[in-house]
């Protein structure tokens, strides 16, 4: 399950965010950069009108690496009754002391509150910290963005990098958050990594800046695309969750569209030859799904299937290592989409484009079982 963070500046943005379904309310000042705290009085304020219908973090401010300050900030915030307090680790030029420096002092504090690490996917983010947080007690980590400047973290951190940060945290016992201005197009591409929490601030506003007012309409339409506690997710035989809320099977129509992606070539190590082992080659992927529409005119994210699904799986499916046959990377992907509740049928094209044999490869189609479709229903 993944949560929703939703950040705020103090009570009044807190009653929007919960009224729109956010399951965790953070504490922080936009106009004050990434992790500007607000003062510990309206973050006391902020504790008592949710008075516990939610999840309550706080951000310690953008602090000098220096482990005295950081450590009575976040022993102010500790005493205002949050559940979570973020704060920033990087390295600072000049100032002599390392994240590692401030993470071991605030091992004490880490017996009080629920302390999460944030790590900035835009200055080079050091995942080696990741087993001492958690040895220090830290709670969780979090990957952000530092400069808030129109790039989004899928602009810093692909998506196996990211993948390799929510497996990193996973071992080590930690939870593993993923913001950085993100949108409402990169909630189904992350929920295929399985994140404990997804932040969002500028998604939620109106105008969708940052330094705005949340929204609840806004809040809403984030909120509907995160499957909430209790509700179902589909697994693939990789293990990735394709089910975003808004993503549920409509039965009400049998109308359906055709989603695809062409002529997608990536280095792949694929191949049952031994010299296909030792380097990588082109490959082009050609797939077609056939998804059911929803009921509803289609308005926004939480009405489609996308594209990037498509994508964003084959990326994650080739970086795990060699694969011996073409006709098993095919079947992988074709099984991966099928697990969408939405998906009907696929098709799968995959061709070697570097066997001096001119251009080979394999083709399948998969229905889902008991769909109720015909082959007539199908013309990729």
């Amino acid at each position: 399950m993944t949560l929703m963070l939703a950040s705020v500046t103090g009570p009044e943005e807190a009653e929007t965010a919960i009224a729109g379904g956010a399951d965790i309310i953070d504490l922080k000042d936009p106009a004050r950069g990434a992790l500007g705290a607000v003062e510990p009085e309206v973050v006391r304020r902020s504790v008592a009108a949710i008075g516990g219908r939610r999840l309550v973090s706080a951000v310690a401010g953008d602090l000098p690496m220096r482990p005295g300050l950081v450590t009575a900030s976040v022993a102010d915030l500790a005493g205002t009754g949050v559940a979570f307090v973020k704060l920033g680790l990087h390295r600072e030029d000049g100032v002599g002391h390392e994240p590692a420096t401030r993470i071991h002092a605030l091992a004490a504090l880490a017996q009080r509150v629920k302390l999460i690490g944030v790590l900035w996917a835009d200055r080079d983010p050091d995942l080696g910290l990741l087993p001492l947080l958690a040895e220090s007690g830290f709670a969780g980590a979090m990957l952000d963005t530092a400069q808030k400047d129109g790039r989004r973290l899928l602009d810093h951190m692909d998506l196996p990098r990211l993948r390799d940060f929510v497996a990193a945290c996973k071992r080590y016992g930690l939870l593993a958050g993923l913001a950085g201005s993100l949108e409402a197009p990169d909630i189904p591409r992350l929920l295929l990594l399985e994140p404990a929490v997804l932040g969002f601030r500028g998604a939620l506003c109106d105008g969708a800046r940052r330094t705005g007012t949340i929204d609840r309409d806004a809040v809403r339409t984030i909120r509907d695309l995160i499957p909430p506690e209790g509700g179902a997710s589909i697994a693939g035989t990789v293990d990735y969750h394709f089910l975003a809320r808004g993503y549920a099977p409509d039965r009400e129509t049998d109308v359906t569209d055709r989603v695809f992606v062409h002529d997608l070539v990536r280095p792949v190590r694929i191949g049952a030859y031994a010299h296909e082992r030792t380097a990588p080659q082109r490959v082009r992927f050609d797939v077609d799904v056939l998804v059911i529409r929803a009921s509803r005119p289609t308005q926004d994210m939480r009405d489609v299937f996308s594209y990037d699904l498509i994508s964003d799986g084959i990326r994650l499916l080739v970086d795990t290592g060699h694969v011996p046959l073409a006709e098993t990377l095919a079947e992988r992907i074709a099984d991966m989409l099928l697990a969408h509740p939405r998906v009907v049928k696929v098709s799968v094209k995959l061709e070697k484009l570097e066997t001096g044999s001119g251009t080979v490869g394999v083709a399948i189609e998969r229905t889902r079982a008991s769909n109720g479709m015909t082959d007539q229903d199908w013309d990729p």
